[in-house]
């Protein structure tokens, strides 16, 4: 089974999403292109660079060939491209399907989790319960759950109102 955290891997998984994606347009690929030409000739020459700069041929394609050509060439380049494509185009590289996965169903559990932690400290925990070596948590929990609770009461009479 493919490691996840192995670049190539997360190539393939993304390189639907790289070839219709509107945002990879012609510029994004010429900026990533030489980049990774001049930067590592070794991943890049400049005969494949010249091919995956031509304008004649659609981005898409040019784009599917490069990818291609990365996944190849192994490990180092996949990263490469991902250090390239971070750098010219960070709002892209975070939408990625390969980084959107840790931010998964993890990452709400743990978000989760703290609310409702919050929620128990502030209903059910009692100030003589609590060590005085952190009395700020009772009253931060405190102001917290009063200021909730408006937004609740202010957001469901809006509600009310919506209603009638």
């Amino acid at each position: 089974m493919a490691d996840p955290d192995d670049y190539s891997w997360q190539l393939l998984m993304d390189a639907h999403f790289l070839c219709s994606h509107q945002s990879m347009d012609s510029e994004l690929l010429e900026k990533v292109v030489l980049q990774l030409n001049r930067t590592y000739p070794q991943i890049l020459c400049d005969k494949e660079a010249h091919k995956f700069r031509n304008l004649r041929v659609l981005t898409k394609l040019r784009l599917a060939e490069l990818l291609r050509n990365l996944h190849c060439k192994g490990e180092e380049a996949c990263h490469e491209f991902y250090r390239g494509l971070q750098i010219h185009a960070e709002d892209m590289f975070c939408r990625l399907p390969s980084r959107v996965r840790y931010q998964g169903p993890m990452f709400f559990l743990s978000c989760f989790s703290l609310v409702v932690g919050v929620a128990m400290l502030y209903y059910y925990g009692e100030e003589d319960t609590l060590n005085c070596s952190v009395p700020w948590l009772h009253c931060s929990a405190r102001k917290l759950g009063k200021g909730a609770k408006h937004v609740l009461l202010s957001y469901a009479e809006v509600g009310k109102q919506n209603i009638l």
